[in-house]
């Protein structure tokens, strides 16, 4: 069995830590092959009462499983989102059922935003920025300039306006 991380196409999923504000956000695309099968995928779960933030990229009946594993965790771990993540991380690298899953997830509270990989990884990155899918580095690389460039900005309106320009760039990410 091959372990390695899944290619993810398909989707864009960006988190933004910035001036004490955390926002998520992804398009609205899902694909089968080269056709758009749905232009309004809903992406993004709150959690915990909406003290947390989940985005996949992937499979969605995966992905929705890897939530609910991790929304459990969480109450687990009482809301403890790094302990959480590490615990659902974990079990996905050992579990066989879990391992099969092909997803990616970025989680975010009001203190840290975290990735989460099937292949065990728990990243905090240090830009406060995380992206995930096959338009992740478009919309990374514009939250990491207007972050640089426009401090003004919330961190909602850089989420919004990168996934936005990755949009224009990436064929599998849409403007929803």
């Amino acid at each position: 069995m091959n372990n390695s991380l899944p290619i993810i196409h398909a989707t864009t999923v960006l988190g933004v830590l910035h001036n004490g504000q955390v926002a998520l956000g992804a398009d609205g695309q899902a694909t089968m092959g080269n056709t758009v099968a749905k232009s309004n995928v809903k992406k993004v779960r709150q959690l915990q009462g909406g003290k947390v933030l989940a985005g996949f990229a992937g499979s969605t009946a995966d992905a929705f499983t890897l939530i609910e594993r991790f929304e459990d965790k969480l109450n687990e771990f009482r809301a403890n989102m790094k302990r959480s993540a590490i615990a659902l991380a974990k079990d996905w690298r050992t579990d066989r059922y879990l391992r099969r899953l092909e997803a990616m997830l970025i989680a975010a509270d009001e203190n840290e935003i975290l990735i989460i990989s099937g292949t065990g990884d728990v990243i905090e990155p240090d830009s406060g920025i995380a992206a995930i899918g096959s338009g992740a580095m478009y919309a990374q690389s514009a939250a990491l300039a207007l972050k640089k460039h426009a401090p003004h900005l919330t961190a909602q309106q850089i989420v919004e306006e990168s996934l936005h320009i990755a949009a224009d760039i990436c064929i599998y990410t849409n403007h929803n």
